[in-house]
């Protein structure tokens, strides 16, 4: 087992830094900033239909590394582009990343609530499901202490979902993880990981593409996931 196995395993994350270089990053920047795709203040939803998002999520580089810690048959589901800049600035608090993209809605045991975001239909997984997901975080601007960097709280994975106020229990007793990242390194992730952002500090940006890597089938034979 690698490195990286080894601390998504243990740790719930791992920061590999170098993975693309500056001007890879710049020209993804570009494409993005003559988009068409519809923007809200914090970045862009849905991101895989962006045809430059799609080529990155297929790339080699970011595929090894999905298929290393999940298998061989993982697929890009979901992008999301954070956009963080001084016109848009804001904190996120401790939390798990829970819903899922489906191709339609079934009221399933374990699955829900469910609710609707662009017109894709989204509902909270179970554990279970979320162990099977994976999210590369790719850093197109440096993530330093000062622009407001994802802070996760490590092993905390393995605790399955749990709720706000259990989340805010175990954020009392273990020590947050700045994740400091430069331009072109990729932080590695499990949803079930507690993580959050502060504000950020600086006038400079700070985007990052988070791609989310499954197998097709781990919503089982009776749900299919949305490529969102």
């Amino acid at each position: 087992m690698s490195a990286v196995s080894l601390s998504i395993e243990d740790l719930g994350f791992a920061v590999l830094p170098g993975v693309f270089s500056s001007s890879e990053m710049q020209q993804l920047v570009d494409d993005l900033e003559h988009s068409a795709l519809r923007r809200s203040k914090a970045g862009v939803r849905h991101a895989l239909k962006h045809p430059a998002v799609a080529a990155l999520a297929e790339e080699p580089r970011l595929l090894s590394i999905a298929r290393e810690i999940l298998g061989e048959k993982v697929r890009p589901f979901r992008a999301t582009l954070f956009d963080k800049s001084p016109q848009a600035n804001w904190l996120v608090v401790w939390h798990q990343d829970t819903a899922l993209p489906l191709r339609e809605r079934r009221d399933i045991p374990g699955w829900g609530p469910w609710s609707v975001k662009d017109g894709v239909a989204y509902a909270h997984a179970p554990a279970n499901v979320l162990g099977g997901v994976l999210a590369l975080r790719i850093h197109l601007d440096d993530s330093t202490t000062q622009n407001g960097p994802l802070r996760v709280l490590p092993a905390t994975h393995k605790q399955g979902v749990v709720s706000d106020d259990a989340i805010e229990k175990i954020s009392a007793r273990i020590s947050p993880v700045d994740c400091t990242v430069a331009q072109g390194g990729v932080l590695v992730m499990k949803p079930l990981l507690i993580h959050a952002s502060s504000k950020s500090q600086l006038e400079m940006p700070r985007r990052v593409l988070h791609i989310e890597y499954a197998e097709p089938s781990i919503a089982g034979e009776n749900l299919e996931l949305a490529v969102a």
